[in-house]
């Protein structure tokens, strides 16, 4: 290992706020069991709040950010992993309280690691990232409520982001009829390209005054925007339909009324990444690695960046003018 790293420092003092790539000693780093060389990380819209002053999600400076890394283990107090192991970590704590996937070494607790299944890269794992990942969940817990490709038309809310973007591909390989929502006209093409089969505005999905109840159009939902586009769609799904939701770009306030879950037998369904148990993790990274897309994510998702580049990046992706995925390159 080396004496010093290269990482991404976000720090901030009652004078100033900044965000620079510094040197760091391993001595620098929290405690852990297992000790990472980051390979890759990823943008997420999270990371893109912790590296500016007010984002309230770095919780004490000087930090280093990023909640995704996959890397190879150099060192482990933990007989689950051995030196040489190519993992995953992403969610819990890192690149929250915890130093994150943003520098060319990691030290984080056992419990946050999966071991890269077979049949995914590092790179292939950065391309999902949290963003994919929570897309899948999502598939997952609407197919336990039991959706099925039968059931119908299934609409996916800011489609040309992450975790959209991964949904839309996600869901049209497994056969479903997938509708897609963006603001982006530009990226109409896009979308179709990943497997969508229409491609709607935001105003098509959320007009400006919501119904209590409105048409019935979809069998499912995908949405990581919330506020008015969640009462929205739940006022459009049919009998017994599931929205899963996972973010909340599009506000915290969701004005519904009751009609949709008394009178349609509506299910929101909530997806948290973030402490998904490990059974569950695991399970869904291995579905991942059976069934991802590569030819699809490398043409189409994937934007691979240097650290160097990462502080502009994680500048655009505030302002919604990243699509797709962007994948670090830590090491140069």
């Amino acid at each position: 290992m080396l004496d010093t790293f290269r990482a991404l420092v976000v720090n901030k003092t009652e004078e100033e706020f900044s965000l620079n790539i510094e040197n760091l000693k391993l001595s620098d780093l929290p405690n852990g069991d297992v000790t990472i060389k980051v390979a890759y990380s990823s943008v997420n819209y999270k990371d893109g709040l912790a590296s500016i002053p007010n984002g309230k999600i770095v919780q004490s400076y000087p930090f280093v950010p990023g909640i995704d890394l996959a890397g190879i283990v150099v060192s482990s107090n933990d007989n689950r992993f051995n030196k040489g192991d190519e993992v995953i970590v992403t969610s819990y704590e890192l690149g929250v309280s915890h130093y994150g996937g943003y520098s060319e070494y990691a030290c984080v607790p056992a419990n946050w690691v999966v071991p890269l299944p077979n049949g995914l890269s590092l790179k292939d794992a950065m391309a999902v990232g949290t963003a994919g990942f929570t897309a899948a969940l999502s598939i997952h817990h609407l197919e336990q409520k039991g959706l099925t490709p039968e059931d119908g038309a299934v609409i996916v809310t800011g489609a040309t982001g992450g975790v959209g973007s991964m949904a839309v591909m996600m869901l049209a390989d497994k056969g479903y009829e997938v509708w897609a929502s963006t603001g982006k006209e530009n990226e109409h093409d896009f979308l179709k390209r990943l497997g969508a089969t229409e491609v709607l505005s935001r105003e098509d999905v959320t007009p400006e005054k919501l119904p209590a109840l409105g048409k019935q159009r979809w069998a499912g939902a995908v949405d990581p925007v919330g506020g008015n586009t969640l009462a929205a769609l739940a006022s459009q799904m049919k009998y017994g339909g599931s929205v899963a939701v996972s973010g909340l770009t599009g506000g915290v306030k969701v004005p519904t009324s009751i009609f949709p879950f008394i009178l349609r037998a509506v299910n929101i369904l909530g997806v948290d990444s973030v402490y998904c148990p490990m059974d569950l993790r695991a399970q869904i990274w291995q579905q991942v690695a059976q069934n991802i897309n590569r030819q699809l994510i490398e043409n189409e998702i994937i934007n691979e960046i240097s650290l160097n580049e990462l502080p502009h990046t994680l500048t655009t992706i505030l302002k919604g003018e990243v699509r797709g995925r962007t994948v670090v390159r830590i090491q140069d």
